[in-house]
């Protein structure tokens, strides 16, 4: 313990050199992990300390989400263009996420983890409650706000967009007189809440160490022992998909690799902690235009991807719902399978990027189709650990989706000169 205490110091004193938020973040990190391992109790009651900066973070999103939609829309004087962008985003966004699902089902069918898994007579069934049978016509409704203010409150972002997006074209389509004012609203908010994230984000390893403290201090190392397989396809069936997708598309755009892997390294820390899309989003964006990506695309394809390619929640949802019918013995035909992930690809569209989300979806999805549930109910019991790579998979495919897109539109690498009157000036964003 003194020699994990020992490392734990002299990483503190190179950040502290560094004077690194990421470096910051790892500290917190580490320290939450040893602090779980070690004192089990006392990490659990600090699960108030990440509540607090995941509520402060969520404060963030729909105002950002908000601000940046409309001036991303409203700011183009070319509404033609906008929608040119939104066609290209959502063909990549299914195909990446496509072959998301097809390489979980394809890693999970391979290493048959879920034969021969002995269930509990008894599963915790309080921790996750079942979604009732919705029709597709409930799905797409579900869509559209009512009401945005309940939408707000709700933590409904997928209807917070639609509102976002009809409410830049409609902004877009009024007399440039009556367009400016809202358009100086909606860029000083966009602003405002990206000085609020920067402070917020102090917080941050405070927050990161007590999300890892209360995660090994509930886990602890024995309960991944059952489910160690299944952990293991996930991690290697991510890395396959990093290795044949992720790449290769990077190198098809011309991606500068190690610049990009600079500028998601502190919001992919942030997700894989906290395991929240929603606690690295805001920081995200802002990597994504010191990158070089126009705020215009920044602030159409972030949010947009937000709901629609989520892929390591896709292939999460493949793997995991093939593990639910080995684990329970039953064969599945291959059709059958191939219905199973459908539903998934459909349902997972929208689902927040909040812990939880995809355990929830999995669950609705494996009960109508007749598979029981307790299978799910066992991987919750290493879902922490699975959520990680997954949330942090989100972020990663989400960004290089950005860059790839203002590749594809001749915008990134960004221009040398720049129009002085433009109506979108890219401010200059200090890292804290």
């Amino acid at each position: 313990m003194l020699l994990r205490a020992a490392a734990i110091v002299l990483l503190a004193v190179w950040a502290w050199r560094r004077r690194s938020l990421t470096l910051w973040i790892l500290v917190g990190m580490a320290a939450g992990a040893e602090l779980g391992h070690d004192y089990p109790a006392l990490a659990t009651n600090l699960r108030v300390l990440a509540q607090i900066f995941l509520r402060l973070i969520r404060t963030i999103v729909a105002p950002l989400l908000f601000a940046t939609l409309v001036v991303g829309i409203a700011g183009h004087s070319n509404l033609r263009q906008v929608g040119r962008m939104g066609v290209k985003a959502l063909v990549y966004f299914e195909v990446v996420t496509t072959l998301a699902l097809l390489i979980g089902w394809g890693a999970i069918t391979v290493s048959r983890a879920g034969v021969g898994v002995t269930l509990p007579a008894a599963v915790e069934r309080t921790q996750i409650q079942q979604p009732g049978q919705r029709s597709w016509q409930d799905i797409v409704l579900d869509v559209f706000p009512e009401n945005i203010a309940k939408s707000i409150a709700d933590a409904e972002m997928l209807q917070v967009v639609v509102f976002s997006v009809i409410f830049g074209v409609a902004l877009a389509l009024i007399p440039d007189d009556k367009r400016r004012p809202m358009l100086a609203f909606a860029e000083s908010l966009a602003e405002t809440m990206f000085r609020f994230t920067r402070i917020v984000m102090l917080m941050a390893p405070i927050g990161v160490g007590a999300a890892i403290a209360y995660t090994v201090g509930q886990l602890g190392l024995g309960i991944l022992v059952n489910l160690f397989q299944l952990l293991a396809t996930f991690y290697v069936a991510v890395a396959i998909f990093v290795i044949i997708v992720l790449v290769p598309v990077a190198y098809l755009a011309k991606v500068p690799i190690r610049r990009f892997a600079q500028a998601v390294a502190e919001p992919i820390s942030i997700a894989f902690a906290t395991t929240s899309s929603e606690a690295a989003l805001p920081r995200a964006m802002e990597a994504m235009e010191r990158l070089g990506v126009p705020r215009p695309i920044v602030a159409f394809v972030m949010p947009t991807g937000y709901s629609f390619n989520l892929d390591g929640s896709t292939l999460y949802l493949s793997l995991a719902a093939i593990f639910v019918a080995q684990a329970s013995g039953i064969d599945l035909p291959v059709g059958q399978q191939f219905v199973l992930l459908l539903t998934l690809m459909l349902s997972s569209k929208g689902v927040a990027g909040v812990p939880r989300g995809a355990l929830v979806i999995l669950l609705g999805t494996v009960s109508s189709f007749g598979l029981p549930a307790e299978p799910v109910f066992v991987i919750l019991g290493i879902d922490a650990v699975l959520d990680m790579l997954r949330t942090s998979l989100n972020v990663l495919g989400n960004c290089l989706a950005t860059v790839v897109i203002a590749r594809w539109e001749g915008e990134f690498p960004p221009k040398e000169t720049s129009t002085p009157n433009s109506q979108l000036p890219t401010p200059k964003v200090h890292t804290a």
